[in-house]
């Protein structure tokens, strides 16, 4: 007879309790039943704010979470456990079932908590938790109507920041109000709270610090918000964010022992009071302690599932409360004793202002012994100096912080011991993943997650396998694909040197088979870069991917997105108008990009060539969204408006943008001209970005998006403009050469044998002597750029590839409907259930 575990909860942890339980119980002796108080299976909710990105709740959801393939689990959504009686071990529901159980695992996690400010029931005041909290405070937002709107975020700690990030991405300006003297004041010391302040600032978020919120008061239809400092903030919404509280009501009903300050008191097997019953997450109070992110929550999980279904004697470990993250752009870290509370610990400090990076190792005080630290705007090192905690340090910890911490001086991951933790949302260690390298055959980063679970939750290990795969002898393959034994680094060089022109010719040469969906589009990349001609030319038109194949992006509905070059983001009165008049005579969707362009949503295939026309008649030209190419050359307003502006950063966007226009690479490129130091076209966080001084300009490279964000990295600076793009050029060349398929600037530059330092020497000093052929092939570039979409326009074969249906050309695809929101038509899939923004 199979036995009962009743699981009250479904979120993260409770999630990886059920795969735990699962794997250690293949004979099927558990039945397991799951109590859902969200209508939702389980969701990655450290990663809400990315929610806003596309308000797509498929987005967050945690693979198998549903259970639909296995027997032997019940999960029960929306109907939540409300009561417990352990005489009777029994569960009852918010629907009245009631639930028997073997042993129990409390697994609610907390809640939100709002501080007694009068005024925050208010309509308008909101939490940040759960996607239904972002569902509505985006509903609100959009109420709010236009113009610069505000908001007020209660709370400067990471979920509070992380909610500012959210609002501001909503359209709104932030204000942050941190009772502490500084934001995150959990994570980061007074130096680096200082800086981040700064970097965030600079973000258009107000901070308030040092202060508390009064009181809330209706004003209207808004809100106005009055603080301890006599500040008044007149709001269209208020979010709370100032930490949470256990969720222990259901044990503190049932009689189970409570932590003084909440939580459910646990043992450091993670049973409560009650034998039959266990209690992990946030929820649970280990020996007193609560803690509030998720490495300890899936800890607790491992511990509780060998104790139920393994039978073991697991017991929960010290935890690693070490956080990383990315806010609005800028790198937070902290690990270890970060504010230096161990007895004789001594402080080492870097503290770069205007590179804006922070750094600060805490070490024993016989400076031998790592104990924590604080990274602010450059978090490169994190993995390796977290993984060394409680460790001697290889080298000065002085050394390790500086720029020139190279060489003799840099920490690899030959320094850490088998012990260390390299993955610590699963606490995977170093000596378990070069097992699994060594005797289990890994010998890809794929396979080391698929073994040992590193780099799986937030990925921020994955740089760190890779090192321990070349650490462990293991020759990673830099082949393109199948039919190629080459990288594309030396494709690149062998089309260059050979003048191979098409597809054919060089996988007769150079590869075999008949070429897959890897290496077509990579060498149409290259042949583009090299200037074989229009890229829907002959044989390449076959190589192209679907957006690159129609010059347009295409979205989830099959229809596709128009986006015309708006160079630097400056456009005329009469430009601007064309395009309205576009989008109103076709229907079509409208938005303004975060790349300062304007996206024309909607359009069927066989309008494409007509939309083009009116937009080229109109002085447009391709933006390049679709390709793998330069995207945008953001800008701020500069000395030519802003009081604050020293250089004329309009100007040179527009000169960057129409310079690299059409330049096809290795991955999408983006990049940012900031007029002063305030960066407000976020120069920092593009593949290259330029920042003005007194003295002219310092150029950053490496910070972009993707999976892993990352801050851009100081090249040069005070450098005039000529030099400047003369170093431009070259960087973008030497990466189109050099870069693996699909990389972006970030991961080549960390890459490279020397990293930045090595960089800087081959595009600065010119140590390899190669400088000039860069400049040379830039200006080749720029000498034969021409428009792809007049290129379509002018040519008829190519233009007869633009028909939804060949056999009725102009008949509209019957399978694309559309629907009405917020006052624009968006199309819709025949057939797929419609979902509704709120």
């Amino acid at each position: 007879m199979s036995r009962t575990l009743v699981v009250v909860g479904h979120g993260m942890v409770a999630h990886r309790l059920v795969e735990a339980v699962r794997a250690e119980d293949q004979a099927g002796a558990w039945r397991i039943v799951v109590l859902a108080e969200e209508a939702r299976p389980a969701y990655d909710r450290v990663a809400l704010t990315s929610y806003v990105d596309g308000w797509d709740p498929a987005a967050l959801a945690l693979p198998g979470a549903d259970y639909a393939n296995d027997e032997h689990v019940e999960l029960r959504l929306g109907d939540p456990a409300v009561e417990v009686d352990r005489d009777r071990r029994t569960v009852t529901t918010a629907a009245g079932h009631v639930q028997d159980y073997d042993v129990l695992v409390l697994a609610t996690g907390s809640r939100p908590f709002v501080p007694p400010v009068p005024g925050h029931d208010l309509p308008g005041c909101f939490v940040y938790r759960t996607i239904e909290d972002l569902d509505a405070i985006r509903e609100a937002a959009e109420r709010s109507g236009t113009g610069r709107r505000a908001a007020m975020v209660v709370g400067g700690g990471l979920l509070g920041l992380e909610a500012a990030k959210a609002l501001r991405d909503m359209g709104l300006s932030p204000h942050v109000v941190e009772m502490g003297p500084r934001l995150m004041p959990l994570q980061v010391d007074e130096g680096g709270g200082g800086l981040l302040r700064r970097l965030i600032t600079a973000l258009d978020v107000t901070v308030h610090t040092g202060t508390s919120t009064n009181s809330i008061e209706a004003d209207g239809d808004r809100l106005l918000a009055k603080l301890g400092n006599g500040t008044e903030l007149d709001l269209d919404l208020v979010v709370f964010s100032a930490g949470v509280r256990p969720r222990d009501e259901l044990a503190r009903a049932c009689g189970l022992d409570v932590g003084e300050r909440g939580g459910v008191l646990v043992d450091n097997a993670c049973r409560t009071s009650d034998p039959a019953i266990y209690a992990i997450g946030e929820v649970a109070a280990v020996e007193g302690r609560v803690y509030g992110i998720v490495a300890p929550g899936y800890a607790m999980a491992e511990v509780a599932a060998a104790r139920i279904a393994g039978g073991g004697e697991a017991t929960f470990p010290e935890p690693d409360t070490s956080t990383k993250l990315k806010l609005m752009g800028v790198d937070v870290a902290s690990f270890g004793d970060a504010h230096a509370k161990t007895e004789g610990a001594l402080e080492v400090v870097f503290n770069d202002a205007v590179a804006g990076s922070y750094k600060k190792l805490v070490v024993s005080d016989d400076s031998h012994t790592l104990l924590g630290g604080v990274l602010v705007g450059d978090a490169s090192e994190y993995n390796m100096l977290r993984a060394l905690v409680g460790r001697p340090l290889p080298a000065d910890p002085g050394a390790i912080l500086a720029p020139a911490g190279s060489g003799e001086n840099a920490v690899g991951v030959d320094a850490l011991p088998d012990s260390a933790q390299i993955c610590s949302c699963n606490a995977v260690s170093k000596g378990a993943i070069t097992d699994a390298i060594v005797s289990g055959g890994c010998d890809s980063v794929a396979k080391i997650k698929g073994c040992t679970r590193a780099g799986t939750a937030c990925g921020s290990c994955v740089p760190m396998l890779s090192k321990l795969l070349d650490s462990c002898g293991v020759e990673q393959s830099k082949a393109l694909c199948e039919h190629f034994t080459h990288s594309r680094a030396e494709l690149f060089e062998i089309i260059r040197a050979t003048r191979l022109g098409t597809f054919s010719e060089v996988i007769a040469k150079h590869g075999t088979g008949s070429g897959c969906a890897i290496c077509k589009p990579a060498i149409a990349s290259i042949l583009a870069t090299l200037g074989n001609g229009h890229i829907l030319g002959g044989e390449q038109a076959t190589l192209q991917d679907t957006n690159d194949r129609f010059l347009a992006n295409m979205q989830r509905n099959g229809t596709y997105s128009v986006v015309p070059r708006v160079p630097g983001g400056e456009i005329t009165p009469e430009k601007l108008i064309a395009i309205g008049e576009v989008a109103k005579d076709f229907g079509l969707y409208t938005k303004i990009t975060g790349g300062q362009r304007i996206d024309l949503f909607g359009a069927t295939v066989d309008q494409l060539p007509h939309i083009w026309r009116r937009l080229v008649d109109a002085g447009f030209e391709s933006g390049h969204a679709y390709g793998k190419a330069l995207r945008t050359v953001k800008s701020c307003v500069g000395s030519t408006w802003c009081r604050y502006g020293v250089q004329d950063s309009v100007g040179l966007a527009v000169e960057l943008e129409l310079r690299y226009r059409g330049l096809r690479s290795p991955h999408k490129l983006k990049a940012g001209v900031s007029g002063c130091a305030r960066e407000c076209a976020e120069a920092r966080g593009k593949d290259f970005g330029v920042i003005a001084t007194e003295n002219g300009w310092n150029l950053y490279v490496g910070g972009n998006g993707g999976t892993m964000p990352r801050h851009a990295q100081l090249l040069v600076s005070d450098v005039d403009t000529e030099t400047l793009i003369r170093i431009i050029d070259r960087f973008l060349m030497f990466y189109v050469r050099t870069a693996d398929r699909l990389q972006r600037t970030a991961p080549w530059i960390e890459e490279l044998d020397g990293g930045l330092d090595h960089l800087r020497e081959v595009i600065v000093d010119d140590s390899l002597g190669i400088c000039a052929e860069l400049e040379a092939a830039m200006a080749e570039h720029i000498a034969n750029y021409a428009d792809e979409w007049r290129g379509v326009l002018e040519d008829p074969e190519k233009l007869a590839r633009f028909t939804s249906f060949v056999n009725a050309p102009g008949t509209p695809d019957p399978t694309i409907s559309f629907r009405m929101e917020r006052e624009q038509k968006v199309p819709v899939m025949l057939g797929v259930p419609e979902v509704v923004s709120r």
